[in-house]
């Protein structure tokens, strides 16, 4: 670490690499925490945590007994004396808002969200069939929209100027859009997991019961895109500076030998009676079938909507920060990765995992996104999304557990799960050797 320093002072190594080495090292010393606590004030088991967007210090929790609290992970409440002297920080919930609320959800709560803008709102989902959006300095539901069954998921676009949506999927494998601006919902579209694009702000991805991930353009009607595992590629694609190059190394090549393309030599286009080329074409010819199944849109070919990602219902999304790959989890107990231009996957054979089937999981994914986060029964695994290994397994729950998020700013994990617990897996703190001998920095002539 004090070379990474020192080349950093020398100019021998970028900022932003420097920054990426240590934060690649803290991800790889994490451990259950020593010294930070969280105090969870639910009885039920935990199904949704999320760290807010904006300041990362504030964590977000929601419960089965229809509980959500917020807790400070930057400030303790208080300390507490653990062994060989060291304090253990404990955070305590801030606000607690359950069934004694006036506006408290009656049965559980499956999805606890940020608003992504400030930490002045948040979203909560319930069995009760219920969303509402509740006012974190008073406490105060500001407004809830009331759905035909339960709620499994709710998400926000972390990049929305436009609008102010919340996508909920729900018991009757419905996705719906609740405007929080108007109070009304949108419209519905299909699937029953949902996570928004992180690079387009109109972009949304559901998964459903089927088996299908389908992608979705909420300004227009239809998906535009249903996930098939049987179409693949191998690996990831070349960056996008490198793929620009060789096209127009091939495009400047094939113009300077006077083809087109295609590499067929150009047919001289007739001139018409003005003067200009125009290419004609017989009335009433149909394009070529690739061109023509490229235009249909995916969502109305039957062939195409037939399409599934997993043998069974899917489990859990998550995207990647630049939003370039898509990761899931079904209950064929399978996790795949799927390019998100190309809508292939990308073939990565993820290590066997024993995922659970009959509840969703939250999966989450490092800073860079090298690594996921995935719930594995009673523990958490981190795998190599490039090359589906076990990179480090994290045990601690004692029952199943059901959501992990990562903040990137500490570099912690948190994991949720049926023992009523949440666990903060933090780097290795070192701890100085308060037995070490100080002559080691005395110089040869001090007395």
């Amino acid at each position: 670490m004090w070379r990474e320093i020192r080349d950093r002072e020398a100019g021998k190594t970028r900022p932003n690499s420097f920054k990426n080495r240590v934060s690649s090292s803290r991800i790889s010393n994490l451990q259950l925490s020593n010294y930070k606590d969280v105090v969870s004030p639910h009885r039920g088991s935990i199904n949704s945590l999320q760290v807010d967007l904006t300041e990362g210090r504030y964590l977000l929790s929601g419960a089965s007994d229809a509980s959500a609290s917020v807790f400070d992970i930057q400030h303790a409440t208080d300390f507490e004396g653990g062994g060989e002297g060291a304090l253990i920080a404990k955070h305590k919930s801030l606000i607690t808002i359950d069934k004694q609320h006036q506006n408290g959800h009656k049965f559980a709560i499956s999805s606890a969200i940020w608003y992504p803008i400030d930490t002045g709102l948040f979203v909560t989902g319930s069995y009760d069939h219920y969303i509402k959006v509740w006012d974190t300095n008073s406490t105060q539901m500001v407004i809830n929209f009331k759905l035909p069954g339960k709620v499994y998921r709710t998400a926000m676009s972390p990049l929305a100027t436009s609008h102010m949506l919340i996508a909920a999927g729900t018991e009757d494998v419905q996705v719906r859009l609740c405007d929080i601006a108007s109070g009304a919902f949108a419209h519905t579209l299909s699937g029953h997991r949902v996570e928004w694009s992180t690079s387009s702000e109109w972009v949304l991805v559901t998964g459903g019961c089927d088996g299908a991930i389908r992608f979705w353009d909420i300004r227009r009607a239809g998906c535009f895109l249903v996930l098939d595992q049987s179409q693949s590629q191998l690996g990831r694609r070349p960056p996008v500076l490198a793929r620009s190059a060789v096209s127009k190394v091939s495009t400047s090549k094939a113009l300077s030998k006077g083809q087109n393309l295609l590499g067929k030599p150009r047919m001289p286009q007739k001139k018409s009676g003005g003067g200009n080329g125009i290419k004609h074409s017989p009335l009433g010819q149909v394009p070529a079938k690739g061109y023509l199944k490229q235009r249909l849109h995916p969502g109305m070919l039957s062939s195409q909507d037939r399409a599934t990602a997993h043998y069974g219902a899917v489990t859990g999304l998550k995207i990647t920060e630049d939003g370039m790959y898509l990761l899931s989890a079904g209950s064929d107990s399978r996790i795949r990765l799927w390019d998100v231009e190309s809508g292939r996957n990308t073939l990565v054979n993820f290590e066997t995992a024993r995922l659970q089937t009959s509840k969703p999981i939250q999966l989450a994914t490092a800073q860079d996104s090298n690594l996921v986060f995935v719930p594995c029964m009673t523990s958490v695994k981190a795998f190599d999304v490039w090359s589906g290994k076990t990179y480090v397994t994290f045990r601690g729950h004692y029952e199943h557990v059901n959501c992990c998020w990562f903040s990137s700013q500490d570099q912690e994990l948190y994991t949720g799960g049926n023992d009523r617990q949440i666990l903060v897996w933090s780097p290795a703190r070192l701890i100085p050797n308060e037995d070490a001998s100080p002559a080691e920095d005395q110089d040869n002539w001090s007395d």
